[in-house]
């Protein structure tokens, strides 16, 4: 019973399967009979094929990234000082602008992670899956993504970002901001890569938001909305 209830869990830890989506897993876990591991398997990818769109949506959608203050991207910290020096010399909201603007590049790349997230699922191993069903990790699925996809998401954000910031005109504030802040008598010039520094935060921000709500799924009773999910995690709890 643990093993089944293992692997009803792992499909909806990646925001939210519908009762329907997972009872199609229960079925294909020896309910019906004559199944393969196999189409148990292409059944748990169908899941997290369809549980990584919610999780996409929720960063990628206004403000998902500049009013959720856990992945919310801040002047690049490595030039703090030309933060602190131009909120000194009274161009605060410039820096409030450009902060905005940063935010709004990185919710536009996201929306390009859920057909990568897709295609990672798609040629996951029976290996690969049963490794996180069984493992101890309590992020396992979010890690799985982070090794499969870092590489082609980093690949698609940033040009997306690059295009995003520039359509923001995130670009033009950074270079105003910061050809401002180099005229300051006496300030030790500066010119930071802020595209990579998006890039980063925005990857980095969308598996944030993936493992905690792989945590919560896993933890939280409160979390489990329906009849279904209660009587699978009153099973592991």
């Amino acid at each position: 019973m643990k093993s089944r209830v293992k692997i009803v869990s792992i499909a909806i830890i990646l925001f939210g399967c519908t009762a329907q989506q997972i009872q199609s897993i229960t079925d294909a876990m020896g309910y019906e009979e004559g199944l393969s591991t196999d189409q148990v398997i292409d059944g748990l990818k169908e899941a997290l094929v369809k549980g990584t769109n919610t999780g996409t949506q929720k960063v990628s959608q206004l403000d998902g990234y500049f009013k959720n203050p856990s992945i919310k991207i801040p002047f690049p910290p490595d030039v703090q000082k030309v933060e602190n020096t131009l909120r000194d010399v009274g161009l605060g909201s410039e820096v409030d602008r450009f902060v905005k603007t940063l935010n709004r590049g990185a919710e536009e790349a996201a929306k390009e992670a859920k057909p990568v997230f897709v295609n990672s699922i798609k040629q996951m191993t029976i290996n690969d899956a049963w490794d996180i069903l069984r493992g101890e990790d309590k992020e396992a699925a979010t890690n799985y993504l982070k090794r499969t996809t870092s590489d082609e998401l980093r690949g698609k954000f940033s040009p997306i970002i690059k295009r995003a910031l520039d359509n923001t005109n995130a670009t033009k504030y950074y270079a105003d901001l910061i050809n401002t802040y180099n005229k300051i008598p006496l300030v030790e010039k500066v010119n930071p890569d802020l595209e990579n520094y998006a890039t980063q935060k925005a990857m980095d921000g969308l598996f944030f938001m993936i493992a905690e709500e792989e945590k919560k799924i896993r933890k939280d009773p409160a979390a489990r909305t329906t009849e279904l999910l209660k009587k699978v995690f009153k099973e592991q709890d």
